[in-house]
Order: structure tokens, then C-alpha cells, then sequence
């Protein structure tokens, strides 16, 4: 059987992408892949790295990518309009969600 190669070109509209993985959390896992409503994620070919984002533009920020990872190791990157910031009335430092 000859040997095929298979090439998948991420559809990168907007410079944004929808995660951010920390790679020295990620083991590649693949269950960000696996749970993903809209298949935002392809496994990446190179075991034990984080997914490779294929349709950045497509996900809903649904979450289940998030939730389900078991290292905590992704989170999102909300865009512009999304991002909440409030400020503390005591302190008067300015939070943003992606804090914890």
C-alpha cells in the first residue's frame, strides 16, 4: 500500500484564536478535540503537543474545551467585545475574567 500523505491548512481569517494553551500544561491529550460542538481542533501530528487550531473563526466559546481539559491548561481568548471588566468598589483595582 503506498504510503499517503494528508495535509490540513488551518483557516486563519483573523489574527485572533479562540484558545491559548499553555504548553507547559498541555500533554496533548486531545480532549479539547474530542469535545468541541463545532470542530474547531485537529490532533497534532507531533504526539504530546497542544492541538493545532483549524477553524479559529468557527468556535462559539462555549466553554467545553476549557472545562473538560484535565491539566487546566487551556484558556480563552475572549474577543474585544466580550472581555468583562469591572472594578473592585474597596480597592479600586480593575479585574478582567481571565484573573483568578
Amino acid at each position: 500500500m503506498p504510503h499517503k500523505e494528508i495535509y490540513a491548512l488551518p483557516n486563519i481569517v483573523s489574527p485572533a484564536n479562540p484558545v491559548i494553551y499553555n504548553p507547559d500544561l498541555c500533554t496533548g491529550c486531545n480532549t479539547c478535540v474530542q469535545v468541541c460542538q463545532v470542530d474547531v481542533f485537529i490532533p497534532n501530528p507531533e504526539k504530546g503537543k497542544p492541538p493545532v487550531i483549524l477553524h479559529p473563526d468557527e468556535c462559539w466559546y462555549c466553554g467545553c474545551c476549557v472545562n473538560d481539559c484535565p491539566n487546566n491548561a487551556i484558556t480563552f481568548n475572549w474577543p474585544v467585545q466580550q472581555r468583562a471588566y469591572w472594578k473592585d468598589k474597596t480597592t479600586g483595582k480593575v479585574l478582567r475574567d481571565s484573573q483568578k
